[in-house]
């Protein structure tokens, strides 16, 4: 790999871009890896597939076709057992416009699936984490690999940390929820550091 190989992760989500980089210093990767910040008129693109592979896979492409550059892009929700494996791909919009009218999404859509395992009792309230992270090339070389963290939700939201539905989330064999362990503690044992853990041995292969 080039000592200035650029990334571009596609996610105008902050939050994401020191977690892969991490990842990839850890690996031994010499990249840098930016976001969509860097590349205000790069294209919004719907996730219209219905898998998170899909998902990933549409926006990598679109990203590594506008800017030149490798693209990586990752799509993860919450797949809870209760509800047949949905939020799923939902998980970001699950509570469609009354989330847009809160203006705060992230607890809008985590209320609403507490809201729906209200009567739920807790040996029946399985979940796990999903992510499919996706890496093209400008050549057009493309892979993907997913990553899963399994456990379950709790009935009221613990901790400041990560976002999403991490304040509801218990990590098997864990009994704090993710949104109470530290980045470095999250991304050891998290569906997107896993994936992103085996996204960076695809890309020692790949660049």
């Amino acid at each position: 790999m080039s000592a200035h190989t650029t990334i571009v992760l596609a996610t105008r989500n902050a939050k994401k871009i020191p977690e892969m980089q991490a990842i990839l210093t850890e690996a031994g990767l010499d990249a840098e890896v930016v976001g969509l910040g860097s590349y205000p008129d790069a294209p919004e693109v719907p996730e219209t597939e219905p898998t998170f592979a899909g998902n990933a896979l549409l926006k990598a492409r679109a990203i590594a076709k506008h800017t030149g550059l490798p693209a990586v892009a990752d799509d993860s929700g919450l797949c809870v057992d209760e509800l047949h494996g949905m939020p799923g791909v939902l998980s970001a919009r699950w509570s469609g416009c009354f989330g847009e009218q809160s203006g705060d999404k992230d607890s809008a859509n985590l209320e609403l699936v507490l809201d729906q395992l209200s009567d739920t009792p807790h040996e029946r309230r399985g979940a796990e984490f999903v992510s499919a992270a996706a890496i093209v090339l400008p050549s057009g070389t493309e892979d993907v690999v997913e990553g899963v963290m399994r456990g379950h939700l709790i009935d009221k939201s613990r901790g400041e940390n990560g976002f999403g539905y991490d304040p509801i989330f218990v990590p098997e064999g864990e009994t704090r929820t993710t949104a109470e362990m530290s980045g470095a503690e999250k991304n050891a044992i998290s569906h997107r550091g896993i994936a992103f853990r085996r996204l960076a041995e695809r890309l020692q292969e790949l660049l």
